[in-house]
């Protein structure tokens, strides 16, 4: 592989072991070259992984491109952008590259934002930063009403899954990872579908990495989108569920059990109680017809109070136990 020479990214230095950009590319002919003909000097290798296209974009590429710092990655089989991208960061990293920025091969995302998505990190300000296409009103013109209203959604329940309560649009995959979190992280658990992104975010949560959105406007051409909306809602939701849990499991009670975990505990205890013990004395007032006296309202109403109170104060907690030192700083001392 021959390396470009090395340019400056906002008057920033760039790491000693380069940066690499990876397209996974499933079906990306009519779009593949024009992205990487965008892609500045400011990258020093470029990493296109063919995911067993049947197009075959990783032979157009070979055959078209004449940019030195290409180099084309072959799947044997389709793994989905997650595989995709996994194998990508696996050859950057053996090649020793120390940020690896992630960009689709449809050209919804404009090679131009490379320096302002690679800022915080030369910068370290933080491990992994990502595009936010919510940042702004007037950038959401071009966004189909139906992603606007699932990313919304699904904003929410990251927030919940991964910890980072501040970063919004997590499906978005115009992404750089810098070593320190990369070696860190679990890559051969990482989801290897469309839940790609949102599984980084639970990853890195884990890991305590920090990380940034950088505002991006939401582009789209005639480029076709493989997601079927209804189709990966139920599983998206089932498998935030799943990380939420085992977060919040790890994070208050497995490795640091606390006031935060005390709140949680007592919390949910207090609410089901109050909630099935008011739903069975309903009932039971409903088929007898006997009022349910004072005493008995303030036993099933006093737990969902004070159950309601702990919650929100765990969740509180919450909101503000996001990771503030970079990985990457921790490395350098």
């Amino acid at each position: 592989m021959v390396k470009s020479p090395r340019s400056s990214v906002n008057a920033n230095k760039s790491p000693p072991g380069g940066i690499a950009v990876i397209l996974p590319c499933y079906r990306e002919t009519a779009h593949i070259l024009p992205v990487i003909a965008g892609i500045g000097p400011e990258i020093d290798a470029i990493y296109v992984v063919d995911d067993a296209c049947p197009d075959q974009t990783g032979a157009l590429v070979e055959k078209e491109c004449r940019d030195k710092r290409v180099r084309v990655i072959y799947q044997q089989s389709n793994t989905g952008v997650g595989g995709a991208m996994v194998r990508g960061y696996r050859e950057a990293l053996n090649d020793g590259f120390d940020i690896l920025v992630k960009m689709d091969g449809d050209g919804q995302m404009d090679p131009k934002l490379i320096p302002r998505l690679l800022t915080p990190l030369l910068q370290k300000r933080a491990d992994y930063v990502k595009g936010n296409r919510f940042h702004k009103v007037e950038s959401l013109s071009a966004m189909p009403k139906s992603r606007i209203i699932g990313n919304i959604g699904l904003s929410f329940l990251s927030k919940l899954s991964s910890g980072y309560w501040s970063v919004f649009d997590p499906t978005n995959g115009f992404t750089a990872l810098h070593r320190a979190a990369a070696v860190r992280l679990p890559l051969e658990r990482l989801a290897q579908g469309y839940f790609f992104e949102s599984d980084m975010l639970f990853r890195l949560g884990m890991i305590r990495a920090v990380v940034e959105d950088m505002p991006m406007d939401a582009v789209y051409g005639n480029e076709t989108s493989g997601i079927s909306i209804p189709k990966i809602i139920p599983e998206f939701i089932a498998r935030h569920y799943i990380s939420a849990c085992k977060r919040i499991y790890f994070s208050y009670f497995l490795s640091d059990f606390g006031l935060p975990g005390l709140q949680l505990l007592l919390g949910k205890i207090l609410l089901a109680f109050g909630v099935i013990f008011g739903s069975i004395k309903w009932m039971e007032s409903t088929s007898t017809g006997i009022p349910a006296t004072a005493g008995t309202v303030v036993l099933a109403a006093l737990p969902v109070i004070i159950g309601t109170q702990l919650l929100f104060s765990f969740l509180n907690f919450d909101t503000k136990n996001m990771p503030t030192k970079p990985l990457q700083s921790e490395d350098t001392l």
